[in-house]
């Protein structure tokens, strides 16, 4: 829906949203924003001479130190601020194209003070989450929601599905009662 005209208008970032996989669960892999006081998914801007998922690639190795198979297709689109209210330039916004990457190996990162940190699903929506306006924490942790969705074949969210907006509430109930009701016809 809002999520083509954003991209329009708005500057452009790749994210690699880097994970493993252990035993039954995923643990996925952030880092530290530049100024060191919140969590985020290794990210930076696009290249002229890389594909869109070959930029996620480099930002996972130069901020994560991380080595492995990404996707080729992103999976996500997300809002993300740059900048402080406080700041002269003020809050600038960007879209990030989200890309799924699965860790093989790991070494130092090529950026200092990143401090790269494996976390179970539920604690790095917590992470993502801390220091972060409502709706920017949102949107991160939909980032997560959105990989474990597509990470976990055969295993539908929609039973979990619990829109936070009362206007999605209502749209789904729509949405529902329109399925129910051409079915019975």
């Amino acid at each position: 829906m809002g999520s083509m005209r954003m991209s329009r208008f708005l500057p452009l970032q790749v994210a690699a949203v880097c994970y493993r996989r252990s035993g039954a669960s995923l643990e996925f892999l952030l880092v530290n924003t530049t100024r060191g006081d919140k969590w985020t998914f290794p990210k930076g801007a696009t290249s002229s001479r890389l594909s869109h998922s070959q930029a996620a690639e480099r930002e996972a190795l130069e901020e994560a130190g991380v080595v492995g198979v990404i996707e080729p297709q992103h999976f996500h689109l997300f809002l993300y601020p740059k900048g402080a209210s406080s700041q002269r330039n003020g809050v600038k916004e960007f879209v990030v194209k989200a890309f799924l990457l699965e860790v093989t190996h790991t070494r130092p990162p090529d950026e200092p003070g990143r401090n790269p940190t494996w976390f179970g699903i539920d604690d790095a929506r917590i992470a993502l989450a801390k220091g972060r306006t409502v709706n920017y924490a949102a949107e991160l942790r939909t980032v997560i929601d959105r990989a474990v969705d597509h990470l976990s074949p055969g295993q539908s969210v929609l039973p979990d599905f619990r829109p936070t907006h009362t206007t999605w509430r209502s749209l789904l109930r729509i949405l529902t009662f329109g399925l129910v009701r051409t079915e019975t016809r």
